[in-house]
């Protein structure tokens, strides 16, 4: 099969004029595995100019394979997110909690911003902020903007989360690490820190669960993963499909992740 192609269609049938083909993700089929239409669709890209006379019917074996590339991406985004957001999740909770006013004051703000205002719109601000504050070129920079967004929205919420289960360790576990002549930070680590742990898995797998849907967002930005592609596909195979297909990928993906996490936290059972 011919490697795939992100398109920029033009319809010019007057039945598909209405659809939202930006962007259509098609792949060159072989002649046994597609089906003609009648709609005529001239398709540009960087590489240059290309005519189809006539559209393509994906079969579903096709449909599937190229969504799931897209839940590849879909997945990079997800554990992207993860290894950033939370340990700088925990950084943040911690700077919360600083004796510096300034410090607790900045981060405060930007908690509140980050809660205060849409995923979708942190993510156009991060990818188109550069140019329209600084003239800066944005070539090549839509995924690292996609990352930073997500990262940045998520360690805010997760920052509190910590917080909260810092928190909520009675003072007396503090009281015990100075008997044992620990530092604070040593107190931390080894004493609150596996408690913390513990107390909040059930709010951090319902977090991940979110971010796994989440991801699909990136449609935002015009990034290619599985609910663009099955935006996209819907539209220029005028069927419901890959929207099912989609939410069959989603459901899989937070079966496990919801699985993963449950086995986590029961391996803590011991701190009952």
């Amino acid at each position: 099969m011919a490697n795939s192609l992100n398109l920029s269609v033009t319809v010019h049938s007057s039945k598909a004029a209405g659809s939202d083909l930006n962007l259509l993700y098609v792949r060159e089929l072989p002649h046994k595995e597609a089906i003609h239409l009648k709609n005529d669709i001239t398709c540009n890209n960087d590489a240059g100019k290309y005519s189809i006379q006539k559209g393509i019917i994906m079969t579903l074996t096709t449909m599937l394979s190229t969504m799931a590339a897209g839940m590849a991406r879909t997945t990079g985004i997800f554990a992207l997110t993860l290894i950033g957001s939370l340990p700088l999740g925990m950084v943040v909770a911690l700077l919360r909690k600083s004796r510096f006013g300034i410090v607790r004051g900045i981060i405060s703000v930007y908690i509140a911003v980050i809660r205060g205002t849409p995923l979708m719109l942190q993510l156009l601000v991060w990818y188109f902020g550069p140019f329209y504050l600084f003239g800066a070129s944005i070539r090549g920079w839509r995924f690292p903007a996609l990352i930073l967004g997500f990262i940045v929205n998520y360690a805010a919420y997760f920052a509190e989360i910590y917080r909260g289960g810092i928190e909520s360790i009675h003072i007396g576990q503090h009281e015990a690490g100075e008997v044992l002549g620990y530092t604070k930070a040593q107190t931390f680590m080894r004493i609150i820190l596996p408690q913390v742990v513990k107390r909040i898995m059930p709010s951090v797998t319902n977090e991940v669960i979110t971010l796994v849907k989440d991801t699909s967002l990136a449609f935002t930005l015009a990034y290619q993963e599985v609910f663009s592609l099955a935006k996209q596909i819907s539209a220029s195979q005028t069927s419901f499909m890959p929207f099912v297909i989609a939410g069959v990928f989603y459901f899989i993906a937070n079966y496990v992740v919801a699985f993963a996490m449950a086995r986590i936290e029961k391996s803590m059972d011991y701190y009952r």
